[in-house]
């Protein structure tokens, strides 16, 4: 019987899903096997019990039972990826803005779209391969764009980046400007837009909308870089989150929907006068940290269509591109919340300390107690006596006058002094 398998974490697999692992080392192993090891604690990263979508770190030793044969099945057929016409491979390396030996940036057109889909065979992804060169590898994408959308796109060469890439847009150090043309003028011209966004159900396609109950937080700034009278405005948009449509959801809720947005803005998305219908969405600008060192730092010219619409609109592109601040998104209310809790934590334990050394010896740094307030004194307990009010030696109080000392009680006009004779009637 086959012996228990250990596993050392590769820098090529940091970050990497630990079923993702198994698909690209024990692709014997299938994703059912893998889950029941999970189920039943067979499976361990470095000693504890894991699951198939933890994430690995390089250096991790990962524990694998011996491997369980399973029952004798047609084997599927391997799938294959048709190769790339020529016209594919020239329009994949045409979009190349960037390359070094860890990645791509590409300057994706509007209209193809990222990955593909129901009824999608031509996308980026599948066009992947005319850009494999030398290289073993495939190259991978590490995030995503609408596919109306269009601007740069960053498209990782090996595995180690791909991870590395990935940490960098989950911990959201990646960097992203989008330019945008969008209907009307905001009042704010600088201005945080903080609204949850889930999927709206019911819909047919892919659509999200605004959700104060089961909404993912989303933010996104905006900052109005030049008029068109009343009419439309030329913004920059910085995505502080990563959710399905967010910028064309969050733009259309504040009631400036993206100038050819219909599936947000419906019928007031579009401008006329020559304005091109599409989607005038594009995303800039990309900077995000290289993993041999340094940045990443590129930006993507504008599409025909939105470089048209500018001109039309006679607005200047000389003043799009501004300094990126190095600092990072503003705190969300969550974050405002926690740091305000632990402030008044640390006050609540100082103050604690400033009552538990009332007795202590005098500070230097603190007042002399010759000058705090202090309660009178209370009067030193008697050495003997019984308790209070009992009128016994010692009492603090004085003793209940006796008898001798009342008034006479009973009825008057009896043998006895002040009453009626004691006896049978």
């Amino acid at each position: 019987m086959s012996e228990v398998r250990e596993f050392t974490v590769g820098a090529d697999d940091d970050g990497i899903r630990l079923d993702r692992w198994f698909k690209r080392h024990q692709p014997d192993v299938s994703f059912n096997l893998v889950s029941r090891w999970a189920r039943t604690g067979q499976l361990r990263v470095d000693g504890g019990r894991a699951q198939p979508g933890d994430r690995l770190a390089a250096g991790q030793v990962l524990r694998v039972p011996p491997n369980e044969p399973e029952p004798a099945t047609a084997p599927r057929p391997k799938r294959t990826r048709p190769p790339l016409s020529a016209e594919q491979t020239a329009l994949i390396r045409s979009m190349v803005v960037h390359q070094d030996d860890q990645a791509f940036v590409l300057n994706k057109p509007p209209g193809l779209a990222t990955q593909g889909g129901t009824k999608t065979t031509e996308h980026v992804d599948h066009l992947l391969d005319g850009l494999q060169y030398d290289l073993e590898g495939r190259p991978k994408l590490v995030h995503r764009l609408d596919k109306d959308t269009s601007g740069a796109l960053l498209v990782a060469r090996t595995s180690r980046a791909a991870a590395y890439f990935a940490k960098s847009f989950s911990g959201r150090t990646a960097r992203k400007i989008y330019w945008a043309l969008v209907v009307g003028v905001p009042d704010i011209e600088d201005g945080l837009v903080d609204l949850p966004i889930a999927k709206q159900p019911g819909t047919g396609g892919e659509k999200m909308h605004v959700s104060e109950h089961d909404g993912q937080p989303s933010r996104s700034r905006y900052k109005v870089i030049e008029r068109v009278g009343n009419r439309a405005a030329w913004v920059e948009l910085q995505p502080f989150t990563g959710r399905t449509h967010q910028l064309r959801v969050h733009m259309a809720a504040i009631g400036h929907p993206i100038v050819g947005d219909g599936k947000y803005g419906g019928a007031d998305a579009f401008l006329t006068g020559g304005v091109s219908r599409k989607m005038h969405l594009h995303a800039r600008r990309i900077r995000i940290d290289h993993p041999d060192g340094g940045r990443v730092d590129v930006t993507a010219d504008l599409p025909e269509h939105f470089a048209e619409s500018m001109t039309t609109l006679g607005l200047d592109l000389s003043l799009g591109d501004r300094p990126l601040p190095d600092e990072g998104p503003p705190p969300t209310r969550a974050e405002q919340k926690a740091v305000a809790k632990q402030h008044a934590k640390a006050i609540r334990k100082d103050r604690k300390g400033e009552r538990r050394t009332r007795g202590a010896p005098e500070r230097p740094d603190r007042p002399s107690t010759s000058t705090r307030k202090t309660a009178p004194a209370k009067a030193p307990a008697a050495k003997r006596g019984g308790k209070p009010g009992t009128g016994k030696p010692g009492s603090d109080r004085p003793a209940r006058p006796t008898s001798a000392g009342r008034p006479p009680r009973g009825k008057p006009g009896g043998d006895r002094p002040g009453g009626a004779p004691r006896g049978r009637r």
